[in-house]
This record gives C-alpha cells, structure tokens and sequence, in this order.
C-alpha cells in the first residue's frame, strides 16, 4: 500500500475506524476485530501492516481508557498483575509470528480466528454469565495476547468474554483488561516498529486513528440508545459474515 494521505485515500479508513470505536465505545471491546477484518477482508490490507495499525492507534485510546478506568477506581489490581505479563509476552510472539509469515499464507488462518471470535459474541450475546472470582487468569492472557497480535485485534472479546463467563464483575473485569491493554498494544507496536519499520503505518493508520478519535465521545451515547446484547449480536454477525467470506476467497471457495 502507498502512502498517500489524500482526502479519498484516508476516508475508507476513517469510517472504519470511526465505526469500530463507536461500537468499542459502548461495549469496551472489538475495535481491533472489526477494524481488522473491514481492513483485510474488504480493503485489502496485509494483516501485518493491518494489525501494526491497529495497535499503534489502540496506544492511544487505551492509554486514554486505561487512566480514566484507574481514576474511576475500576481496576482490580490483583487481576491486573495476573494478566499484563502474560499478555505481553504473547503480544510480543503473536507479533514476532505476524511479521514472519507471508501475508498470503497468514490470511486465511488471521480471517479464521476472527471468524470464530465472531460467532462467539454472537453465543455470548444470548449467554449471561453468573458472578465468582476467575480461576484461569495467567494462560488467559498469555493466549489473548498472541491471539491478539496474529488476528490484529481480540484482547478485549477474548479476556473479557472469558473472564465475564467465569464470574467476574463486569465494571472491575472491562476496566482491569482495558488498563492492561494499553502495555499489550505498546509492546505489540514496538515489536511491529522494529520487525517492520516505519512503512507499517501508513495511510490506514492515520485514517484509524482520525476516525477513532472522532467517534471516542459518541460511543456512551451509542450505549445508551443500543442495548449490549443488541450490539454484540450485531458485531458478532457482520465478523462472522465479512471474515468467513474473506477466508472462503483466499482458500479459492468463494463464488466472486
């Protein structure tokens, strides 16, 4: 991809971004999924440089959230401890991995895993958890992490939705996995910076972070007009349909 900021090279990638953070904005998750599915599946994107992306725009929103969570007093810290370095250290593989794969052999396996995260907000949408204290917390990182750096996004509807159905509070739970996100997509993007250089971030990246940063206060009201389980279901079906599609191309299945 050339790097060219003009208004009609950045808007695809603004309104992708605009859109996945609306709806981050009121679920606390899936920025990363659906930015990344909408940028490999329908634009094209390598999913190195789409993951690379990504995670340099997610500093900033979940160092933003990150701080504001801790502030509110929405951060269990023991939970924190038990997922940040774990997670790291699979971000940082996860990356290592990306960076080393071609993209035409990573596509279908990226479209895959985001494909299963789909129909799992689409199972977890009409499947409440009940409330007790986590028992796999460590692993749970470490796995979310890579996951998180192949797939370009899934921390969020990996940690969270495991740590919600093993009884967790929901407030603690998305506050905690939201301030240690903010080290997983630091350490991810360092990782991408020094495996690809500065050429990873290019126009998706600053259309993302434009798009990003402009829906960022609209997405409380988007929480207040939608029900959750509404939009988890929603997110849950256009990841399952756009990314099943995507891999059914790149395995030579798909009609057009």
């Amino acid at each position: 991809m050339t790097d060219v900021f003009t208004l009609d090279a950045l808007l695809p990638f603004i309104l992708i971004g605009f859109t996945a953070q609306m709806v981050d904005g009121a679920l606390g998750m899936a920025f990363g999924v659906i930015s990344s599915t909408l940028m490999v599946s329908v634009m094209g994107v390598p999913p190195a440089r789409a993951s690379a992306g990504v995670h340099l725009v997610e500093v900033f929103t979940t160092g933003v959230s990150g701080i504001s969570h801790a502030l509110h007093g929405n951060v269990d810290w023991w939970l924190f401890s038990k997922l940040v370095i774990p997670g790291v250290i699979g971000g940082v593989v996860g990356a290592y991995v990306l960076i080393n794969v071609d993209g035409d052999v990573s596509r279908p396996f990226v479209m895959g895993y985001l494909s299963c995260i789909g129909l799992y907000l689409l199972w977890k949408s009409s499947h409440p958890p009940r409330e007790r204290k986590p028992r796999v917390v460590a692993p749970l990182g470490l796995i979310g992490g890579f996951l998180d750096a192949v797939g370009g996004g899934g921390w969020g509807p990996v940690v969270t939705s495991n740590l919600l159905v093993q009884g967790t509070t929901p407030r603690m739970t998305i506050g905690t996995v939201s301030a240690s996100e903010f080290f997983l997509t630091l350490s991810i993007s360092i990782t991408f910076l020094i495996g690809l250089g500065w050429q990873a971030f290019t126009t998706a990246t600053v259309g993302l972070l434009i798009g990003g940063l402009a829906a960022a206060p609209l997405g409380a009201i988007l929480a207040k007009r939608v029900s959750a389980q509404l939009l988890m279901r929603l997110v849950g079906t256009v990841l399952t349909l756009t990314s099943a599609y995507s891999l059914a191309k790149a395995v030579g299945y798909a009609p057009f």
